[in-house]
């Protein structure tokens, strides 16, 4: 099976044409949506952020068909223990790390993925997969697949995040799931906003604006909190040029969901999602925080919920944000379960690997009175 390795020193693009349409093939057939592997934000994280790593793309195939992809690292600790192991690669603004999984070939994919790292004599210890949906397709084949083959399988951590999800419309769901004092309070928001100016949302249209509007986010993002601290984009170039060129991609595909809220014409928020199938992904926000006591960043959020829910062809959105977040929980009622988990490879010395990271773990759980 193939398995492309991504020399980042080297700074070279790994995927041909032909990968690229292979992986696009793959990602139009996928059990489960992951707009962040899909060739539109992959490609564009290998040819940017993949640093001094190396990256190793590993596909699975059937009967030469390419049935599952999965772009993997190898970490230099697991948690605290100074244990190597291999993790599906996901970098600084990477927030769902399921592999692409042809629909109907789960178990399979999964299968030839596995045995691609028991084979390999660069995996060490064992895998660990981050970002995983619990309930999702990949959980549900990876469990399969691990009593099928008495493989060792742990779950690690998980949590839960924000999603939008619903047959509602905006204004029922709005109704339906938003305490009536904080409805009061954002409505008396969009009013005395309204008071100071001509307020506009529009959504990303026109291609010839996609660069200004790049450009205006990252300059929005650095003046605010991040980029005081130093993680907006554009603090480091390889991030703003990655942001440039997923939305760039996303756009020439149709997978770019890219809102403004404007003050008399000029950006005061701003939102950026990625689309892949019938879902999509939150990606990132910036505000003017000068504006901080109207909380346009609340605001776009509602116009985004006007967006999601009024577009027939988007059945749900992944907020991407952290457990317990206060902004979004607030709005959106649902919740998505993200996993950890710990895979146990075949091979020498692999095994001891597994045992003693459960065993410490189990020794910690103990010592902090959870079992």
């Amino acid at each position: 099976m193939d398995m492309a390795s991504h020399p980042a020193m080297a700074n070279a693009r790994v995927e041909t044409l032909d990968q690229r349409a292979r992986w696009s093939v793959l990602a139009d057939a996928a059990a489960e949506a992951n707009a962040f592997y899909i060739p539109d934000m992959l490609c564009a994280a290998l040819d940017h952020l993949a640093g001094g790593a190396t990256v190793r793309v590993l596909e699975a195939q059937r009967d030469g068909e390419l049935i599952g992809l999965m772009p993997v690292a190898i970490a230099a600790r697991h948690g605290r223990l100074p244990l190597r192991c291999v993790t599906n690669w996901m970098h600084d603004h990477c927030f769902f790390g399921a592999p692409l999984i042809r629909r109907g070939d789960e178990v399979a994919a999964w299968r030839e993925l596995l045995g691609q790292l028991d084979r390999a004599a660069w995996a060490p210890a064992f895998l660990h997969l981050r970002g995983l949906d619990a309930a999702g397709a990949n959980a549900a084949a990876l469990e399969a697949l691990c009593v099928e083959q008495r493989r060792g399988r742990r779950e690690v951590h998980r949590h839960d995040r924000a999603m939008l999800r619903s047959e509602l419309d905006a204004d029922a769901y709005w109704e339906t799931h938003v305490r009536a004092k904080k409805r009061k309070e954002l409505r008396r928001l969009q009013k005395r906003l309204a008071e100071m100016g001509r307020v506009e949302s529009r959504l990303l249209g026109d291609g010839a604006e996609l660069a200004a509007w790049c450009g205006e986010f990252l300059a929005l993002e650095a003046a605010g909190w991040k980029g005081a601290e130093g993680s907006a984009l554009a603090c480091r170039g390889e991030d703003a040029a990655f942001f440039r060129a997923a939305c760039a991609a996303a756009f020439e595909n149709g997978r770019l969901h890219f809102l403004r809220m404007d003050l008399d014409g000029r950006a005061i928020a701003m939102l950026v999602n990625f689309r892949h199938g019938e879902g999509a992904f939150s990606f990132k926000i910036a505000f003017d925080e000068t504006l901080g006591r109207f909380s346009p960043g609340v605001l776009i959020e509602i116009a985004n919920l006007q967006a999601v829910l009024g577009d027939p062809g988007m059945g749900w959105m992944d907020s991407c944000a952290a457990a317990d977040h206060p902004m979004i929980d607030s709005l959106w009622a649902e919740r998505r379960t993200i996993a950890q988990y710990r895979i146990a490879l075949r091979g020498p010395g692999r095994s001891i690997a597994f045992a003693l990271a459960n065993g410490v773990e189990a020794l910690g759980r103990r010592l902090k009175g959870q079992d």
